[in-house]
């Protein structure tokens, strides 16, 4: 017998036992999932009237209800999560959760004899984009060694694969799982290659382009990862050189600032207040002469002499306000200046009468 026929006897059992055959749904988490029923099940409907949707709670203790269809007219059970399209008896879910990978069951009542139909409902997280990570990479002698991964962020049962770009440099980039290495002349660099992340559900790639190894390190050898640590210790002394300089110029205008301060406030640069002074003594220097008598009269002449007198003078009294007074009933002319408080030399001569 052939195949066709096998699989008639399988589901003629399987409608006398109460079990039919059973499909594969695939569901995506978020998304609306549709159910479908044969198109020989459509018209064993349309012919009998009597049809229900079943969800397996706890297979195959316990079954819920979710549409029931009698007399051709459908009640359904869950109408905010679940939808029924009557033009071909579907069931949709509206939003797929992961609680709805269950078992479904569609059955046909025909009087005495139920036909079967269950539905697997498998659901799966999408495919984010993937990314690819360089884990190694070695430049020299004009080759390039890589070391490549390609991950996704999310979804469910990913696997990975690994391609050429445009479908050519001799299958360097065929492989299968989310790492690959690769090797090769820096001279034949223009190539790329691709990562594919899939699930049953969905599927995302990303691209890797191979001149990124030689532009790294092609004609200059000299920075490489071994000068990272020269680099930095140079960096960190020239930030220490800086402070240093900001330091000392801060140090030399305060200091400056300090020093123009103590200048401008030196007391012998103070002018004195002349309400305080005190008057200062005057040195008279006066010169006494005596006169001469005519000769003959005096037979014991004695020689003129001069005799000088020290004496000390003050100034007038000061006023209440500071100022010089002048003496009493004897005001300052107009013109003459005032009275001067500070020392003054009176030169004087006098002459002695001749005794």
């Amino acid at each position: 017998m052939g195949s066709g026929t096998w699989l008639r006897l399988l589901l003629t059992l399987g409608a006398l036992w109460g079990v039919g055959a059973r499909e594969t749904v695939l569901g995506i988490l978020g998304e609306a999932t549709l159910l479908r029923i044969p198109h020989q099940l459509r018209e064993r409907t349309v012919e009998f009237g009597e049809a229900s949707w079943k969800k397996i709670m706890e297979e195959p203790l316990k079954k819920k209800f979710l549409l029931k269809i009698s007399g051709g007219n459908p009640v359904e059970y869950e109408p905010e999560r679940m939808r029924f399209h009557e033009q071909d008896f579907s069931l949709e879910i509206l939003n797929t959760s992961r609680d709805d990978q269950r078992l479904y069951e569609y059955s046909v009542n025909k009087g005495s004899e139920e036909e079967v139909w269950q539905v697997q409902l498998e659901v799966f997280e999408p495919v984010a984009e993937p990314s690819i990570r360089i884990l190694r990479r070695d430049s020299s002698n004009g080759s390039c060694s890589l070391a490549l991964r390609c991950s996704s962020q999310r979804g469910d049962a990913v696997s990975y694969s690994w391609d050429s770009r445009d479908g050519g440099s001799g299958g360097i980039c065929s492989g299968n799982g989310s790492d690959l290495a690769l090797s090769f002349p820096l001279r034949s660099a223009a190539f790329g290659c691709v990562c594919t992340a899939r699930n049953p559900v969905s599927s995302r790639r990303a691209a890797f382009d191979a001149a990124q190894c030689g532009s790294q390190h092609r004609g200059d050898p000299g920075v490489g990862t071994r000068l990272l640590v020269p680099l930095v210790v140079l960096g960190v002394i020239l930030i220490l050189i800086l402070i240093v300089i900001v330091v000392i110029v801060t140090f030399r205008d305060t200091c400056g600032q300090i020093c123009s301060v103590k200048c401008d406030q030196d007391p012998s640069r103070v002018t004195p207040d002349p309400s305080q002074v005190t008057p200062a003594s005057a040195t008279i220097y006066a010169q006494v002469q005596r006169v001469q008598k005519p000769q003959g009269t005096v037979p014991n002449a004695t020689p003129l002499s001069c005799t000088t007198i020290y004496a000390a003078a003050t100034g007038p009294p000061l006023a209440p306000d500071g100022a010089p007074r002048s003496p009493a009933g004897s005001p300052t002319p107009r013109g003459r200046p005032a009275l001067s408080q500070e020392p003054t030399t009176v030169y004087a001569s006098v002459t002695l009468p001749v005794a």
